[in-house]
């Protein structure tokens, strides 16, 4: 009978822990707006310092988002929300996704996603936690989600 009532606890446990993984991202989830009007986790995002600054660019017949690779040193920087400024310098529209798995298929997969026409300007604003929470390891993926043969990068974060 204490094996069974253990067994039991035990999945009742594992349960709550996966549903509370579920509904942790879109607790705080991702904010995408510009610079005056958007805001993370009740923070606007003019008040923020912007953590990485990434263009969309044409090098010849290249199409890449610049820089292909950011790090980013979490151990030095406070807790506060993480914003990422993307800008598209090229002719033509272009997508930008950040997503911390190459499938994207779990709830609690962190993604982002924006598409942004020549000239324009977006800030991408993440909560601390849920940037942790939804990477299994130290890299996010970024790239144009509307071109698939553009060059994207990698976000590595030092935790």
């Amino acid at each position: 009978m204490g094996k069974t009532m253990c067994a039991v606890l035990f999945g009742l446990g594992m349960v709550i822990v996966g549903a509370s993984a579920a509904f942790a991202l879109q607790a705080g989830g991702v904010e995408i707006g510009d610079l005056e009007t958007g805001s993370v986790v009740g923070q606007p995002f003019k008040e923020l310092e912007v953590d990485a600054d990434l263009y969309a660019i044409e090098i010849g017949n290249m199409k890449t988002w610049y820089p292909p690779t950011t790090v980013v040193d979490f151990k030095v920087r406070p807790g506060r929300p993480f914003l990422i400024k993307v800008t598209n310098n090229s002719a033509g529209e272009h997508g930008f996704l950040l997503t911390a798995d190459g499938n994207q298929a779990a709830p609690t997969v962190l993604t982002a996603k924006v598409v942004l026409k020549p000239g324009e300007t977006k800030y991408i604003g993440v909560p601390t936690s849920d940037l942790f929470y939804a990477t299994q390891g130290s890299t996010l993926i970024y790239r144009c989600h509307l071109h698939p043969a553009h060059v994207g990068g990698k976000l590595v974060m030092l935790k």
